[in-house]
């Protein structure tokens, strides 16, 4: 493989999108389904609704999250992964598992092995 520089580097232009700190559990989190806010600032335990507003307005921005408003009183806002969202599942998967086989307390062996 060639040497390529870290500005047209693929990896390191995903990990300018995705390494932000909570980044990964928001699109984790919704990769389960569309969510409110408050089900988001719930299931992320310790984030700070300014921090998740920030994160949801960034992903908003790279086209990674969509926000629906419903035309309801009191309003509704519901978020979800748009398609390009959507292509980060598997990474999330491969995360997961990662972790669960290497990082847990007790390593869980592959048959293989």
């Amino acid at each position: 493989m060639s040497a390529v520089s870290n500005s047209e580097c693929p990896v390191c232009k995903t990990a300018e999108v995705v390494c932000g700190k909570w980044t990964l559990l928001v699109i984790r989190d919704l990769a389960e389904g569309n969510q409110r806010f408050c089900e988001l600032e719930r299931s992320l335990e310790g984030i700070s609704p300014r921090t998740l507003s920030l994160r949801l307005r960034a992903l908003e921005e790279e086209g990674i999250v969509q926000r629906h408003t419903y035309p309801e009183v009191p309003p509704r806002v519901e978020y979800a992964l748009t398609p390009k969202g959507e292509a980060l599942a598997p990474l999330i998967d491969d995360m997961r598992a990662y972790g669960t086989r290497w990082l847990l307390e007790e390593p869980v062996e592959s048959a293989a092995a």
